[in-house]
Formats: structure tokens, sequence, C-alpha cells
């Protein structure tokens, strides 16, 4: 695997995910070569990040005013090529959590369980009206680490 800078040591990166959800690769996917187009990898990291945020009740129960999570930046690095029919695990962790921002981590693996994708992210908490940065309440933070 070649370096990338968010990850200092691979075993116990990998060993740090628990929350995953199955990704069939469709044929819409793919480019002229047969494998998986560079941008599908953002909506694979896209869909994984909105079921965490499920998972931890982040979606369907806030007041017209409360913060939203926007993406702030986002980086893949693409392991080893996909293609059309394969099934991926992906998985999303959180990193580390800020005062108003979240840094994610995503990792794709295969079936046979080599490594396939790395990525990361920062979400921002953003008031809706201000589009200013507002602090997570300690009850959201703790919402985000009991996901498993």
């Amino acid at each position: 695997m070649k370096k990338v800078s968010y990850i200092d040591n691979i075993a116990q990166w990998r060993s740090e995910f628990s929350f995953s959800i199955p990704v069939k690769i469709r044929f819409s996917e793919t480019d002229m070569f047969g494998h998986v187009n560079n941008v599908s990898a953002f909506i694979y990291f896209e869909e994984a990040r909105i079921e965490f945020l499920k998972a931890a009740g982040m979606f369907g129960n806030q007041d017209s005013d409360a913060a939203m999570p926007i993406v702030a930046d986002l980086q893949c690095d693409y392991q080893q090529q996909i293609y059309f029919d394969d099934n991926i695990k992906l998985y999303v962790k959180l990193n580390h959590i800020g005062n108003t921002s979240l840094d994610v981590h995503y990792m794709a693996l295969n079936e046979k369980g080599e490594l396939c994708l790395t990525g990361r992210g920062r979400m921002v908490y953003i008031h809706p009206e201000t589009g200013k940065p507002v602090p997570l309440s300690d009850s959201i933070k703790e919402r985000l680490m009991a996901v498993k």
C-alpha cells in the first residue's frame, strides 16, 4: 500500500473501524475500462456517511434552527481497482471530534478483505441561516461516539 498522509499505522487504523455498509458496484459506476469511475468513491463515502449519521440519530429530529452538517473537504486514495458487480464493505469511523467539526475516515474492503479505498473528510456543523460554524453539543458528540 502506498503511504497515506492521514494513516500512521495501517494495522491499527484498520482495526478501529466497526460501522460499515455493503456496496454492490453498479455498471453505471464504471468507466470505459470497466473499473469504478474515480467519482464513484465519493458517492460511496456519502452513502456510508449518511448511514453512519442516521445510526447516530442525526436525521429527522432536528429543530428548524438546528445546526446542519456540511462537508468541508473530502479526500480519496485509490489502493486497488474495483470492478462492475464487485461487492465491497465501506467502513466509516470518527477520527476526531472538534468543537464545531468532525474528522471522518473511510475504508473500503473487497470480498477478499483487501483494501481498495481509503479516505478522509471534515464535516463542519453550521447554522443554516448564517452559514457560520456552531459548537457541537455534548449530546451530539455522545451519539456520534456511540455508533458501532
